[in-house]
């Protein structure tokens, strides 16, 4: 059983319905004999922008050092965050940007093409909330959002399996229907799945 599991909120706002779902996934998860910690976007200070690209360092805030040690940490990570215009927040893609630096989340190898991914061994769980029904998003999009957060950058540091799930249509969604989906949070967290 995986012991320590790290909750992230891509969500800048703290009071979204992701910062609920995230609330109820470390709900269920503390049934478990597991450890579980928490970042959330919105409380996190760091510049988003990779000013230099790779070509000159930007030194880490307190918070991203912080949740480089986390990462660390964790064995599996719960990234619960917002589809806008077909991929995560903003200041998400900056996090992933500023933290998964060579060196941390993967290292190249010399003369090669090739690269060793720095974070085996750990495993994650996308829910992932949206306005555009997921059938919509599958067949029209090919779920491109999801295969960059999968694909692109968890399991190019080795992170696997990566498992998703989707929560909407949100925005005009009725209570009882956000009940629900808290509901599934917690079971997902109790479950550890």
């Amino acid at each position: 059983m995986k012991s320590n599991i790290l909750v992230i909120t891509g969500h800048p706002d703290t009071e979204s319905f992701c910062s609920a779902l995230s609330q109820a996934y470390i709900e269920g998860a503390k049934e478990q004999p597991v450890q579980v910690r928490a970042l959330h976007m919105g409380e996190l200070e760091f510049e988003p922008n990779l000013k230099f690209g790779y070509r000159q360092r930007t030194e880490l805030e307190a918070d991203l050092l912080k949740a480089q040690e986390l990462i660390r940490w964790a064995d599996r990570i719960v990234l619960v965050y917002p589809v806008w215009w077909g991929m995560m927040p903003a200041v998400m893609k900056g996090f992933f940007d500023r933290i998964l630096l060579p060196g941390f989340a993967f290292r190249y190898k010399e003369n090669s093409m090739f690269f060793d991914k720095l974070l085996t061994g750990k495993t994650a769980r996308l829910i992932v909330t949206s306005d555009t029904p997921s059938w919509y998003n599958r067949l029209i999009y090919g779920q491109a959002g999801h295969r960059v957060v999968k694909q692109s950058i968890l399991q190019f540091c080795g992170i696997k399996p990566v498992r998703v799930t989707d929560i909407g249509p949100v925005t005009h969604a009725t209570a009882e229907n956000r009940k629900k989906w808290l509901e599934q949070a917690k079971r997902m967290g109790a479950r550890l799945a």
